[in-house]
């Protein structure tokens, strides 16, 4: 049974992987002041980043279903058996909506929409987990069921320079006890059933980024697994990124490598320049 996995700009997958998995990719919007293009293809990183530092209006907005439903009719008509659509979290998005919506139109039974429950390489991971069952020829409920179970399984922790940004996009939830703390103050947080949950508070952004590698390398112990696979996510801190996939490769093992990704204005635009994440996954499942 031929099997095709589709996801959003929001998994934000290292380049060249959407291609080396035959993973096919809708891109969110994303509207600098007046100015709209897409997430990865149009607007990239460094615009997203340069525009929020110079304190413009960065807002994201979900793909409409008619963009869901061309992709996943042509990939039909192309001679796929069936779809499995993997997204990031509906408490985050309305894309997964929007997935569901398209899904309807051209064939609920052809097409599985999944809230992977999760974003960034949280959502990375179960695409890719998914996009390997269907190259070895799995049918479309077990394709699903790897990406659920992966998305399961994965952690995610991120700290922010500010609240700012994710306070203004909605997306703060309980996060909003952190508002009005000292500058100097680094929020760390993590994704927890498709939300963003306050984790704790830390002094500086290098410790920030010391608690991250503590946090992962828990994580990752605390999934049983023999190997883990990690990612490191960032916006325009590039070289703390590469600092934090040293320290967690030094402090992990075994894993399977870190890889690491810039976000672009899909979450980027609610996180703010200075972003620093990690992603932990189970490699056996």
């Amino acid at each position: 049974m031929a099997v095709a996995v589709v996801t959003d700009s929001s998994a934000y997958l290292p380049d060249g992987f959407a291609s080396r998995h035959a993973v096919h990719v809708v891109p969110l919007h994303v509207l600098i002041d007046e100015c709209s293009g897409l997430d990865g293809v149009d607007i990239g990183p460094a615009e997203v980043a340069a525009a929020l530092s110079g304190r413009r209006r960065v807002t994201t907005s979900r793909p409409n279903p008619e963009e869901f439903a061309q992709i996943y009719r042509r990939l039909l008509d192309d001679g796929m058996d069936g779809i499995v659509s993997v997204h990031l979290s509906r408490e985050l998005s309305g894309t997964w909506e929007s997935a569901r919506l398209a899904a309807l139109e051209v064939g609920a039974d052809r097409v599985k929409v999944v809230d992977s429950r999760t974003a960034m390489m949280g959502l990375g991971f179960s695409v890719l987990r998914a996009a390997t069952a269907a190259a070895s020829g799995a049918g479309c409920a077990d394709v699903e069921e790897a990406a659920v179970a992966a998305a399961a399984r994965t952690t995610t922790f991120f700290m922010v320079e500010t609240l700012e940004y994710l306070r203004r996009g909605g997306r703060i939830g309980s996060a909003a006890a952190f508002l009005g703390t000292a500058l100097a103050v680094k929020p760390v947080l993590y994704v927890k059933d498709g939300h963003i949950v306050p984790l704790e508070k830390v002094r500086t952004t290098n410790r920030a980024l010391a608690r991250l590698v503590d946090l992962a390398e828990q994580a990752a112990i605390d999934t049983g697994a023999d190997e883990v696979e990690l990612a490191v996510h960032h916006l325009a801190a590039h070289e703390r990124a590469v600092e934090l996939a040293t320290r967690l490769d030094e402090r992990i093992s075994p894993s399977s490598g870190c890889v690491v990704s810039e976000l672009g204005g899909a979450i980027g635009a609610h996180t703010g320049p200075g972003m620093l994440g990690v992603v932990v996954c189970p490699a056996n499942g």
